[in-house]
């Protein structure tokens, strides 16, 4: 494994190497672009890269299906970190153009909900077509494909571009989240201000089913802060959630969650316990702390003993 090289979905100037580059450890790395998410993911996989960096959430539109796919799917793979990210974008043209010159634009899918309001108020005309990547559309603009691109303001020195408009954002405080991927090993150390990361799947459909799964963290006193379903491509109704809670697995509520959930479902992946990017720490609910777990064995143990 090249432990040396890190992968991010590319090419250059994308939110995503922007990430990256705010990690210490990136400094000391060959940073190396991929076209997609599967490809980033699969060079971790295969052993090309020590470590990935890819988009899983956005404030604005919710998390990021491709990320979420794959680390559900094939070869397990772990979360060791996350990155936020605000978000504003800047519309980059070839030099010399004019707002009223703007007829066609492009940007990633996930690019254009964070924009419409400005682009219906600014160039209610302009034709849209999404392209691989903000930092891709940078390029087609460069190659006289289309007349703008929303991307970080930072790539169009990249690409030779110039930011005709920029701090474009329809929603205030809009932020990426990303998480640094490796292969599976011991988690991150707690820090008292954790994730934890995991995806489950419903055994069978029944009224309440759901209901029964998300009860082993709320029994527990875990507050879920991310939750999402995806369909498993077994038919129509077959869905896996994914799931981000506070805590560490080596926290007694949440470890004790994940093994009431691995009870009672077919299949669970746990993708890791790792440091918050903001830092927030939960409120542990009265009788949810590792003490009161331990003191709850204890008295279990005095009572089969019958020592009360």
């Amino acid at each position: 494994m090249s432990a040396s090289r890190y992968t991010y979905l590319g090419p250059e100037g994308t939110f995503t190497e922007a990430a990256l580059r705010t990690l210490p450890e990136a400094a000391t790395r060959e940073l190396v672009p991929m076209v997609s998410v599967p490809a980033v993911l699969d060079a971790v996989r295969n052993g090309e890269a020590g470590g990935a960096l890819v988009p899983i959430e956005n404030s604005v539109e919710g998390g990021v299906t491709a990320t979420l796919d794959e680390l559900a799917t094939g070869t397990p793979l772990m979360i060791y970190r996350e990155v936020l990210l605000p978000i504003a974008f800047a519309l980059l043209v070839r030099p010399g153009t004019k707002l009223t010159d703007v007829k066609t634009v492009t940007g990633h899918p996930v690019a254009q909900p964070q924009v419409r309001k400005w682009l219906r108020a600014q160039l209610p005309d302009a034709l849209w077509e999404s392209s691989a990547s903000n930092a891709d559309g940078a390029r087609l603009v460069q190659e006289g494909r289309f007349d703008g691109a929303f991307a970080g303001e930072f790539a169009a020195s990249t690409y030779g571009l110039e930011p005709l408009v920029t701090e474009i954002h329809d929603a205030k405080n809009a932020a990426t989240r990303f998480v640094l991927v490796g292969r599976p090993g011991r988690p991150a150390a707690p820090t008292g201000a954790d994730k934890t990361s995991a995806v489950f799947w419903l055994g069978d459909d029944h009224p309440g089913a759901l209901l029964e799964l998300l009860q082993e963290y709320a029994v527990r006193g875990v507050n879920l802060v991310r939750i999402e379903s995806r369909p498993t491509g077994e038919g129509i109704g077959r869905y896996c959630f994914s799931v981000d809670c506070e805590g560490h697995i080596t926290d007694r509520r949440v470890s004790e969650a994940l093994m009431g959930l691995k009870r009672i479902c077919p299949q669970v992946r746990f993708l890791g316990s790792y440091p918050r990017a903001d830092e927030v720490r939960p409120q542990v609910r009265p009788g949810t702390t590792d003490d009161e777990f331990t003191d709850a064995a204890d008295w279990l143990g005095r009572a089969l003993d019958g020592r009360g």
